[in-house]
């Protein structure tokens, strides 16, 4: 049987990628959008569609929509929550990874995380910038778990 998933399949060519996109904090949730269409175009996917929400908090469901409409190989969720002086970044963190994860194993559609969580708005460009981007990080094990998954279910 040999080794599945030891080098990257990132061959996107015949997939469907769905990305879900918080407009909240959108001068760094842009920055990771065209940093995972940047990743898609790359691996050949053609023209994914794109839904925006209102923040972090809303990419699960949206996710769970998408996953049971069918119709896309893997979804990419992508946001930026940034530490404040209150709790409440610590709950928006924990319940769209908690949310987003629960969909993930619910459907069996890969959804990869490309959340940034970060102390500051200084960290949130650092890692949504052109050379370091967690959407386009995102992107890309969108693509190879959708290969992956194929695979595994013939």
């Amino acid at each position: 049987m040999g080794e599945k998933g030891a080098a990257p399949d990132l061959d996107g060519k015949d997939l469907n990628i769905a990305i879900v996109v918080a407009r909240f904090n959108e001068d760094v949730t842009k920055r990771l959008l065209r940093g995972a269409q940047d990743a898609l175009t790359r691996h050949g996917v053609e023209e994914p569609d794109v839904y925006w929400v209102p923040g972090s908090l809303e990419l699960p469901v949206t996710a769970l929509a998408l996953a049971e409409k069918g119709g896309h190989d893997a979804i990419v969720c992508l946001g930026a929550v940034i530490r404040g002086e209150t709790f409440h970044f610590e709950v928006v963190a924990m319940q769209a990874a908690m949310g987003i994860m629960q969909v993930q194993l619910d459907t069996g559609v890969p959804i990869t995380f490309g959340v940034l969580t970060t102390d500051d708005m200084d960290q949130a460009l650092a890692r949504s910038g052109p050379r370091n981007n967690k959407g386009a990080e995102a992107a890309d094990a969108a693509v190879e778990m959708a290969n992956l998954l194929a695979e595994i279910q013939g």
